[in-house]
C-alpha cells in the first residue's frame, strides 16, 4: 500500500492565462479609487488574496474603509471576461494524465464562487480534479502554507509525497512552507530566478512543457510503500 500522491495546482497563471487580466483589472480598480499603482507592481502581487494584495500595494496609512470597494471593483471588472477565460495549452490534458497515473489532483487557489467556476470551465478537466481548496477555506492565503495544507488534507496526501505547481513567488513560498516539492511555471510572467529563489525545485515553461517532461519531472518520483 502506498501513500496518496497529491498533485496540487494553483490556477491563475498556472493552468489559465489570466494573470495579465488580473493586472489590468486591479490597475483599473485602483485608478478608480484614486490610487496610482504601476502595473509592474500589480503583476508582482498577483497570487495574493484580494485583501493581502491591497495591503501589499497601498500605503499602510490609507483609509482602509475603501478597500472593500476596490476589491469589489476588481471583481466586477474581471467578471466581464468570465465567459472567455483562456486555459493554457494542454492544461486539462496534464491534469487528466496525472489523475490516470494515480495522482490525486487538487486545486489550491484564491479564486472562489463564479470566478472559480469560470476557470474550471476553461480548463475543462473536472473529471480529473478530486477537490478544490479555495481562499474561503483557510484563515490565511498564500504565501502562508494554509492553502497547500488544506489541499493535502482534502487529498489525504502527505507533504513528502506530494507536488505543488504554481507560477508566482507566493506559490513557491507557500509550498515550501507546507513541505511539498514545488514546481514553477514561467507562463505567469515571473522570472525563473525569482521562482527558484523562492523554493522551486524544477521550472517549466507552461503546462504543455511540464506534460512533455513528466518522465523526468518531480512527478516521476514514486513514494516508497508503507512498512
Amino acid at each position: 500500500m502506498t501513500d496518496t500522491r497529491a498533485a496540487v495546482f494553483d490556477v491563475d497563471g498556472t493552468l489559465a492565462d489570466t494573470n495579465h487580466l488580473h493586472v489590468t483589472t486591479w490597475w483599473e480598480a485602483f485608478r478608480q479609487a484614486g490610487h496610482d499603482v504601476p502595473m509592474h507592481a500589480v503583476h508582482r502581487a498577483i497570487g495574493l488574496g484580494a485583501e493581502d494584495l491591497i495591503e501589499h500595494l497601498l500605503d499602510p496609512g490609507r483609509d482602509r474603509g475603501a478597500d472593500g470597494a476596490i476589491s469589489a471593483a476588481h471583481k466586477t471588472l474581471y467578471g466581464t471576461f468570465s465567459d472567455r477565460l483562456p486555459a493554457f495549452r494542454e492544461a486539462g490534458r496534464l491534469l487528466r494524465t496525472l489523475a490516470a497515473d494515480g495522482w490525486t489532483v487538487v486545486l489550491a487557489t484564491s479564486a472562489g464562487g463564479a470566478e472559480l467556476a469560470a476557470l474550471r470551465r476553461a480548463i475543462d478537466a473536472d473529471d480529473a480534479i478530486a477537490a478544490t481548496a479555495s481562499a474561503d477555506d483557510v484563515e490565511e492565503g498564500k504565501p502562508a502554507p494554509d492553502p497547500i495544507r488544506q489541499a493535502l488534507e482534502l487529498a489525504g496526501g502527505r507533504a513528502a509525497h506530494s507536488v505543488f505547481v504554481g507560477d508566482t513567488v507566493w506559490d513557491m513560498k507557500a509550498g515550501t512552507r507546507a513541505g511539498v516539492t514545488c514546481v514553477g511555471l514561467l507562463c505567469g510572467g515571473i522570472p525563473r530566478g525569482d521562482l527558484t529563489a523562492a523554493g522551486a525545485a524544477a521550472i517549466y515553461d507552461d503546462p504543455a512543457d511540464l506534460l512533455a517532461h513528466l518522465a523526468d519531472s518531480p512527478f516521476a518520483t514514486r513514494p516508497e510503500p508503507r512498512r
